[in-house]
C-alpha cells in the first residue's frame, strides 16, 4: 500500500513535469477516450507560458526530471515507432551532461571494483573530463610488467546511479498498469513493453563489460577496414562499474575547422563516416548505434575513431539483404526490385501487389533522381519508405527503425563535413562489394554448403528420432491391447512421471533463486 502511494505520487509529479514543459502537445486527443481527453485538456492548462512552437518540450521535461528519464528518452529518440516522428526529433535535442562527481567518489568505486588501492592500478589519475548521466571520463596512466606506460580512458560507474534507475524503472512500470487500466485503447501503444524494452537497454549499457564486449566485437570485425579503428579495451582494468579502453589523441567531429587545421580532408573523414557505418551494418550486421559527433574523433593518422559503445544495432542475413538490396535498387532505379525485396523478406503480407508496390516505391525514387546528387538524403528515403510501407501493412521492425535512425544521425555528421557530399556515390562501393561477395557465386556456393550442414545435422538425429517413435508406438500399442485397468495404469504412470519431474524442474529453479540472492 506504502509502495503503491509512492509511486502515485512520483507519477503525479512526473505528470506535472511533462505538463509544465509542454510535452502534453505530442499526445493526439483523437486517439483518446472521452475521459482521458479532458484530463489532456486539464493537463495542457499547466503548460508554462511562453512556449513556442519550435520548444524542445519532451527534452526540457525529461530534463528537469533526471538522469534516468535522460537516458529513457534518448532511447526513445531512436524509437519513432514507438513515441512518433515530432517527438522522437525532440527527444534527439536531449544532451546527456551534467555535473561532475567528486574524484575521491571515483576512487572509491574503482577500488572497491578491484579490491586494490588506486595506486596499485594507476600510476596516474585525473580530475573527470567528461560527464554523463551514467557515468563520467578519467584519463589515467598505467605501466605495465615490462616499464611500458600506457594512458587510458577510465569510465567510472555514477554512485548510486543504478539504484535510482531501479526506482524510477518501479515508477515507470506503475504508470504503464494505470494508463493501461484507464484506457484499455492504449495497449496498442505497448506501454507496458515499451518500459520493458527500456528497462532491458538501460540496465546492459550499465554494465560496462557488455560495452566493453561491444567494442572488442566490432573491433574484431573492422580490424583490416583502412579508414575505421575502435579503442581497445584493456579488460584487466575493467569491471561492472569500471571500463578501461586505449585513450584516443583524436580531434572530435564537432569542429570542421579544427580537422582542417591539423591537415585532416574533411571531405574524406565525411566519406569514412558514411561508409563505415554502412560496412558494420551490412557487412557486420553489428553497428554503433549512436554515431553523434562527441562519439567520432580524428586521430593522427587520420582514421575515423568511434567511442561509447553502450547502445549497439544487429541485423540479420535477412536484413542486410534487405538493406543492400534496397538501396542498390534506388541507385540504380529498379523500383520493382526494391518491391520485390520487401515481399521476399516477407515484411509486406502476400496478399498485396508487387507491382503496386513498385508503383509507390516509384513515387519516392523518382523526385530524388530530378535534384543534385548532394542534394538526396538517404536516410529521409528510407524514412519515406518506412511511411509508405505502413500503407501495405509492413510490421514495424525494430532494428530497422534503429537502422534508419542512426543513418539520419551520420548523414547528417557526414554533412557537416562536407555539405556537397553525394551519400548514393559515397555508399556505393559498399553496397556493390556486398552484393557481390554474398549474392554472387561465391555466396551462392557458401549459402549451398550451410543448407547441406543443416541437412547433414537433421540425416544424423534421423536414428535416434526412429528410436523414440518407435518406443511411443510399443508403447500405445500395449496400453491398446490390454485391458482398460492396465491402460489406466498406464495414463496414472505417465501422469505420475509428468508431476514428478515438474517438481524436480520447480525445486532446482527455487534453488537457483536461492543462491542467487545469498
Amino acid at each position: 500500500m506504502i509502495g503503491a502511494i509512492f509511486h502515485l505520487a512520483r507519477g503525479a509529479h512526473v505528470g506535472f513535469v511533462l505538463a509544465r514543459e509542454g510535452a502534453l502537445s505530442f499526445v493526439d486527443a483523437a486517439e483518446l477516450p472521452p475521459h482521458l481527453r479532458l484530463a489532456l485538456r486539464i493537463g495542457r492548462t499547466l503548460e508554462r507560458p511562453g512556449l513556442g512552437a519550435g520548444a524542445a518540450r519532451l527534452s526540457a521535461a525529461m530534463t528537469r526530471l533526471g538522469p534516468s528519464y535522460v537516458k529513457f528518452g534518448q532511447f526513445l529518440a531512436t524509437r519513432p515507432d514507438i513515441v512518433g516522428m515530432a517527438a522522437a526529433r525532440d527527444l534527439e535535442k536531449l544532451q546527456d551532461r551534467v555535473p561532475a562527481f567528486p574524484q575521491a567518489q571515483a576512487i572509491r568505486v574503482i577500488e572497491a571494483a578491484f579490491a586494490k588501492p588506486l595506486s596499485a592500478l594507476f600510476v596516474a589519475f585525473s580530475e573527470p573530463i567528461a560527464a554523463a548521466s551514467i557515468a563520467q571520463v578519467h584519463k589515467a596512466v598505467v605501466q605495465d610488467a615490462d616499464g611500458t606506460q600506457r594512458t587510458l580512458a577510465v569510465k567510472v560507474m555514477r554512485p548510486g546511479v543504478r539504484e535510482r534507475f531501479q526506482r524510477d524503472l518501479q515508477v515507470m512500470r506503475f504508470i504503464a498498469r494505470v494508463v493501461h487500466a484507464l484506457s484499455p485503447q492504449a495497449e496498442r501503444l505497448r506501454p507496458r513493453e515499451v518500459v520493458e524494452i527500456l528497462a532491458r537497454s538501460v540496465m546492459m549499457e550499465m554494465d560496462f563489460r557488455l560495452e566493453a564486449a561491444a567494442a572488442s566485437e566490432l573491433a574484431e570485425n573492422t580490424k583490416d577496414d583502412p579508414d575505421f579503428r575502435v579503442p581497445k579495451p584493456d579488460w584487466e582494468l575493467t569491471a561492472r562499474d569500471v571500463l578501461s579502453s586505449e585513450w584516443i589523441d583524436g580531434i572530435k567531429l564537432h569542429s570542421k575547422a579544427d580537422i582542417v587545421a591539423a591537415g585532416h580532408d574533411p571531405q574524406a573523414v565525411g566519406r569514412a563516416v558514411i561508409q563505415s557505418f554502412l560496412r558494420h551494418a551490412i557487412r557486420d550486421g553489428f553497428f554503433h548505434a549512436d554515431m553523434h559527433q562527441g562519439n567520432l574523433f580524428v586521430d593522427r593518422q587520420g582514421l575515423l575513431v568511434a567511442v561509447d559503445f553502450g547502445i549497439m544495432g544487429r541485423l540479420g542475413p535477412n536484413e542486410r539483404r534487405f538493406l543492400a538490396e534496397i538501396l542498390l535498387g534506388f541507385i540504380m532505379r529498379d523500383y520493382r526490385r526494391v518491391a520485390q525485396v520487401h515481399f521476399e523478406a516477407g515484411y509486406v503480407p502476400a496478399h498485396h501487389s508487387v507491382d503496386d508496390f513498385a508503383q509507390a516505391i516509384r513515387a519516392i525514387g523518382e523526385p530524388i533522381h530530378q535534384r543534385r546528387a548532394d542534394e538526396i538524403s538517404m536516410a529521409k528515403v528510407l524514412t519515406l519508405l518506412f511511411d509508405v510501407t505502413a500503407l501495405f501493412d509492413m510490421s514495424t521492425r525494430t532494428e530497422l527503425v534503429m537502422l534508419q535512425k542512426t543513418m539520419v544521425v551520420v548523414e547528417g555528421v557526414a554533412r557537416s563535413l562536407d555539405p556537397r557530399l553525394d551519400m548514393w556515390t559515397t555508399a556505393e562501393p559498399v553496397v556493390r562489394s556486398w552484393i557481390a561477395r554474398n549474392l554472387g557465386p561465391v555466396g551462392r556456393l557458401e549459402q549451398g554448403a550451410e543448407a547441406l550442414r543443416t541437412i547433414a545435422d537433421v540425416v544424423a538425429e534421423v536414428p535416434d528420432l526412429a528410436q523414440r517413435l518407435k518406443r511411443v508406438l510399443v508403447r500405445l500399442d500395449e496400453a491398446g491391447t490390454g485391458d482398460a485397468r492396465r491402460l489406466e495404469r498406464f495414463a496414472r504412470d505417465e501422469r505420475r512421471r509428468a508431476i514428478v519431474q515438474t517438481a524436480a524442474l520447480w525445486a532446482i529453479a527455487i534453488g537457483a533463486l536461492v543462491l542467487a540472492f545469498r
